[in-house]
């Protein structure tokens, strides 16, 4: 992001009035309960609601007032967030620790649009790839690619790992609903070789298309997985030259993946501008697009595009993203809310909290500044969720009558994409029912008039007064799923921006990364290594050796 000052350095967060108005005013707020709230304010669940093209969002039940509003308001204008907004759009190299620029908004810009970046107009750039991506993907859909032996492809496989991976599930369970229904979509991720066993255990080589996503084309878990679906094609194709009909790549490598055996016409390429937990748009979306049609994903673009401008646009007091990042940190920070459950009652949604779970945490899972300075307060909450019902019937118990505060967000649609029935009317009267219960609960005197004995009571009390936002939209389409998204990208940025932290960078991963390439020789050496690690990591090590030899 960028610095609020021309000295470079920003004022510490906790020190900015707003931040401190806001913490005397929680102090009140946290002993005010959502009952009282709304009996003062009988009409603040028709006023504390705003909506975004398709998406309507009621936030009333939150522990908040007007003044809590205002003071947020005043927070993010201290912070800057109108000019690191300007900043993202504009192309501005606001990922410091990485001196790149963030542009995922030109993903999904309109043909002619304009945003430059070092003096090239990356649009046009976009939508070279993204033409290259259609062409391709109609003449998969339609039969006219063949695999090898002549048969058309009826299976195609991505392998990446991160947003190379999650993105492209999450968006094809999203809108299996779409997907063209005599071809088979699997994912592959997981360096356990048990995921590529199971995704390719019933397909035939001849018919299956592979999707390599890597944006180096160096990443262990992709490349290890890349190599063994190379080798299962070729044990049955026998011809190096079958590599050309069954694999193509989403990558900036090009020798990598000329190396490999790739037809350099079959590389669908990105930059490095797009960050792997915000590439879902670019050409790590090629599975999604072969799924749902060229059509389809100009659709998801185009609701991605919607939330842009109207994050761009909006005033913070009627823009969605903004609101919904304000209240994360009102909860977080002031509320000592730790984590957020996100519960869509939309089957084709359930792995979009694994989705955000990367989107948010790995964003803003961060402990230092801008400037390097150690943080003066809690960043980046857990999030965490399942769709419902499911979930009701596991984990809600703990959020109605447990003893931590989970904020939760609530996502419904008006309508059923499969109506079945009196269905999708029970989905939804249980969304509406359990965010009355969460903010209203039962109190002792409502348990005792149901005729509840007193000393069973304290049992069926719901102390209520839980924090819930409700997104509802009129279906799940395309164009919904890209505003849903692009809302949870500008909230998490919302955030980061008021923390003073970089939401685009993600150091913490590499480690691991780095210790698993100087421990892999140790696992594989036929030799007893000589091991430097502490006395945990050396035993488990030579624990794992004898595993391996098949000694107890």
């Amino acid at each position: 992001m960028m610095a609020n000052n021309a000295s470079g350095s920003a004022p510490r967060l906790i020190d900015r009035p707003a931040w401190r108005a806001l913490k005397a005013h929680a102090l009140p707020m946290r002993d005010m309960h959502l009952r009282q709230i709304f009996a003062d304010d009988p009409k603040r669940g028709e006023r504390l609601t705003v909506q975004a093209a398709d998406l309507y969002l009621d936030y009333s039940k939150n522990r908040i007032t007007n003044e809590t509003l205002k003071l947020l308001a005043r927070l993010a204008d201290e912070c800057g967030l109108a000019a690191h907004i300007d900043a993202m759009f504009s192309g501005k190299k606001i990922n410091t620790s990485e001196r790149r620029a963030v542009l995922e908004s030109a993903l999904r810009a309109p043909e002619g649009d304009r945003i430059e970046l070092d003096g090239v107009n990356v649009v046009r750039e976009v939508h070279e790839v993204l033409d290259h991506m259609a062409a391709f993907s109609d003449s998969v859909r339609s039969g006219r690619w063949t695999g090898f032996t002549g048969r058309a492809i009826r299976n195609v496989i991505n392998i990446g790992i991160g947003g190379s991976d999650l993105g492209p599930v999450m968006a094809y369970e999203a809108l299996r609903h779409y997907s063209q229904r005599d071809m088979t979509f699997r994912f592959i991720s997981n360096v356990d070789g048990a995921d590529f066993f199971e995704a390719t255990r019933d397909l035939d080589p001849e018919e299956t298309l592979f999707i390599i996503c890597s944006k180096t084309f160096t990443t262990l878990e992709t490349l290890t997985n890349a190599h063994t679906a190379r080798d299962w094609c070729l044990q049955k194709l026998k011809d190096e030259k079958a590599v050309q009909r069954h694999f193509v790549a989403v990558s900036t490598n090009a020798e990598g993946v000329a190396k490999f055996g790739i037809d350099a016409a079959n590389m669908f390429g990105f930059w490095d501008w797009v960050g792997g937990r915000y590439s879902m748009d670019s050409a790590v979306g090629l599975s999604t697009m072969l799924a749902i049609g060229p059509d389809n994903f100009h659709a998801m673009l185009a609701g991605f595009h919607a939330m842009d401008n109207h994050f761009r646009t909006a005033p913070f007091a009627q823009n969605l993203p903004a609101l919904m990042g304000m209240l994360a940190v009102w909860n977080n920070n002031f509320l000592g809310a730790e984590t957020v459950a996100v519960l869509p009652y939309e089957h084709y949604l359930k792995r979009f909290p694994a989705y955000l779970q990367q989107l948010t945490m790995e964003s803003n899972g961060k402990h230092v500044t801008l400037e390097g300075a150690t943080v003066d307060v809690c960043t980046g909450p857990i999030y965490w969720g399942e769709p419902g019902t499911n979930g009701q019937h596991s984990f809600y118990q703990l959020i109605h009558q447990g003893t931590r505060i989970i904020p939760c967000d609530f996502i419904g649609f008006g309508q059923a994409l499969n109506p079945l029935g009196r269905h999708h009317d029970l989905l939804l009267a249980n969304l509406i029912a359990q965010t009355e219960a969460l903010a209203f609960g039962k109190t002792k005197e409502q348990v005792l008039a149901e005729g509840t004995p007193a000393w069973l009571a304290p049992h069926r009390i719901c102390a209520g007064n839980r924090p819930t936002n409700t997104i509802l939209a009129p279906r799940l389409t395309p164009q919904t799923l890209g505003q849903l998204v692009a809302l949870y990208e500008h909230s998490v940025f919302t955030q980061g921006v008021i923390w003073n932290i970089d939401s685009f960078d993600q150091w913490g991963v590499e480690l691991g990364k780095i210790l698993a390439q100087r421990i892999i020789p140790e696992l594989e050496n036929a030799d007893e290594p000589a091991l430097a690690h502490d006395s945990s990591t050396n035993a488990l090590i030579r624990r794992y050796r004898q595993l391996r030899r098949g000694q107890s």
